[in-house]
């Protein structure tokens, strides 16, 4: 790994570069939670907003965005169910279902900007039951899909303009990714 600096405020200015005039959506730094606010009455863009300042919540929330059609893009938080830490087996389960795509972009995301991934459970609390490894193989087979099929067009935007920024490879290179570096 090389000594770059990650600012969060550099992946807010390469997203709103990319997105705020075609899509009227801006990356904001939020507080606790991250969440996406469609525009409404008080607001007038679209708003993804990732927790604490975190270079890899920015990555993740975007990746959310990035799967999102146009009528999920119009519902807060996508319209989806999220169950906060503390989740049963079933709900887990159900977590690990609909985190592979966004897990796996942001992956993508995260060696274009040369930065270190790591799979996220999302669930520290109930974890005796939690074996990561067939989550971190359904990601790792997502990325191969994605390598080998393409991106959602606003994600591979956005892939390539981190990859300008951060200097990195131009393409998906898949010897960058590994289910033990992950």
């Amino acid at each position: 790994m090389s000594c770059t600096q990650y600012h969060y405020q550099d992946l807010i200015n390469l997203f709103n570069q990319c997105f705020a005039k075609t899509h009227n959506t801006y990356l904001i730094k939020g507080d606790d939670e991250p969440i996406y606010l469609p525009a409404d009455e008080r607001r007038a863009y679209h708003g993804i907003y990732f927790a604490y300042g975190y270079f890899s919540s920015a990555l993740h929330e975007c990746a959310h965005w990035f799967i999102a059609g146009e009528q999920r893009r119009q519902q807060i938080d996508y319209g989806y169910w999220y169950k906060p830490d503390g989740r049963t087996k079933a709900q887990q389960q159900l977590f690990e279902k609909v985190e592979v795509k966004p897990q796996a972009i942001e992956w993508i995301l995260s060696v274009a900007a040369g930065y270190p991934f790591k799979v996220s459970v999302d669930n520290l609390i109930n974890n005796e039951y939690i074996n990561p490894q067939p989550f971190k193989q359904a990601i790792y087979q997502q990325v191969l899909v994605y390598a080998q099929c393409g991106l959602p067009a606003r994600a591979e935007r956005f892939r390539q303009a981190l990859s300008q920024f951060y200097n990195t490879e131009k393409t998906i290179n898949l010897t960058l990714f590994s289910t033990e570096h992950c």
